[in-house]
């Protein structure tokens, strides 16, 4: 069966938490847990930007209290993604790593229990199965563009975070090469 936009989503809130858990193990050497950060942060953002590209947008579309419903959850996106930014800076040896690493961790278990509690079955419900599959192959997509580093300043809304995404994601990748910073679990 073909995946589609939610179960896309699902999915990508699933390896986030594996990565959250193995995190909050605090085991294994600042470096290995620094490199487990830019994971999580990567992951995040890549994931943001597809919700923010097609997830949003369908729900302003699809749903009676849509306007309401996209706003509150990009406005959720913009402070985890000001505590992604807290945490990049951060060295994972030092004790506030943890502090900011708990906050993201709580923001972004937040946001899943209230997409996946209300907001993913009321969408399935107003959408046709064939517009949440052709939804997800526009997220696939727009997450192997994506930057996979936060930019807070940056568009969250179309048109502009498709059309500055993109290039934006071009630069983080290539400053990744160069850095060696991982930015996927199989880096790991």
């Amino acid at each position: 069966m073909e995946r589609d936009l939610i179960d896309i989503l699902i999915e990508d809130h699933q390896e986030v938490e594996q990565l959250f858990m193995e995190l909050e193990k605090g085991s294994g050497d600042p470096g290995q847990r620094r490199r487990l950060g830019n994971v999580v942060i990567a992951e995040l953002v890549r994931h943001s930007v597809a919700e923010e590209q097609y997830l949003y947008p369908t729900v302003r579309r699809a749903m009676p209290d849509g306007d309401r419903l996209a706003d509150h959850e990009i406005a959720e996106h913009a402070e985890a993604e000001r505590t992604m930014k807290e945490l990049e800076g951060i060295e994972a040896g030092d004790p506030e790593f943890d502090v900011v690493l708990g906050r993201l961790t709580a923001e972004i278990r937040h946001h899943v229990q209230e997409e996946e509690g209300d907001l993913f079955p009321r969408l399935r419900a107003a959408c046709t199965a064939d517009d949440l599959r052709e939804l997800g192959e526009k997220a696939e997509r727009a997450k192997r563009l994506a930057p996979t580093r936060p930019h807070p300043s940056s568009p969250d809304e179309p048109p502009w975070n498709k059309v500055l995404g993109p290039v934006v994601g071009l630069v983080d990748r290539v400053r990744d090469a160069v850095t060696s910073r991982p930015t996927s679990p199989k880096d790991l």
